[in-house]
């Protein structure tokens, strides 16, 4: 993995000049990976993906399921934070990530899982989603919280951790998900 990283890590660097790189962390024999959209403001200052507010529900997630950080893996489809600056205040915010960087990232995401090698991928919200299925079309509302065969391994979307944030009305459908996932995995023996 090192060493795609540190490909990735160049390339990216040429392509996005001045801009931090942040890869995925974890078990490198997952069963499960999670992948989400972007890094976000605290994960570029800490260099890991999801420590931030998405991290806190993030922890909460892998409670439920009964699972410890370090026995999975977690990427992120585009690895630098995309940002927007602020005309009034000069500060940069999170935005979605462009159309150059999931097109850059995605060929090195497919070979990150094929690195990996997981039973079971599950995607945090449609940036993953339509990465990981390859399907520029496949919305989240119609796919979450189900199990979907994919090349190699199981595709399980779920809403990103993020977006219970902004839409608290999410959070039980999050839950749900979750408990589903539970369900499926608690009947594969983990």
């Amino acid at each position: 993995m090192q060493k795609l990283y540190d490909e990735m890590r160049e390339k990216a660097g040429e392509a996005f000049p001045g801009r931090k790189f942040i890869g995925g962390e974890g078990n490198l024999k997952p069963r499960l990976v999670l992948v989400g959209e972007a890094p976000g403001g605290e994960e570029e200052k800490q260099g890991r993906p999801f420590v931030g507010k998405a991290g806190k529900n993030l922890s909460e997630f892998l409670e439920i399921l009964g699972l410890q950080r370090e026995s999975i893996y977690i990427t992120n489809v585009v690895k630098l934070r995309p940002v927007k600056i602020s005309p009034k205040t000069g500060r940069a915010s999170n935005r979605p990530p462009n159309k150059a960087e999931v097109e850059f990232f995605t060929p090195y995401l497919y070979r990150e899982l094929e690195i990996l090698r997981p039973e079971y991928a599950v995607t945090l919200g449609n940036f993953a989603l339509r990465a990981v299925k390859k399907d520029k079309k496949a919305v989240m509302g119609e796919l979450h919280g189900r199990s979907l065969d994919q090349s190699g391994f199981t595709l399980f979307p779920l809403y990103h951790p993020a977006s219970i944030i902004y839409n608290r009305a999410l959070k039980d459908t999050y839950i749900k998900d979750i408990e589903i996932l539970k369900e499926i995995l608690q009947e594969k023996g983990y």
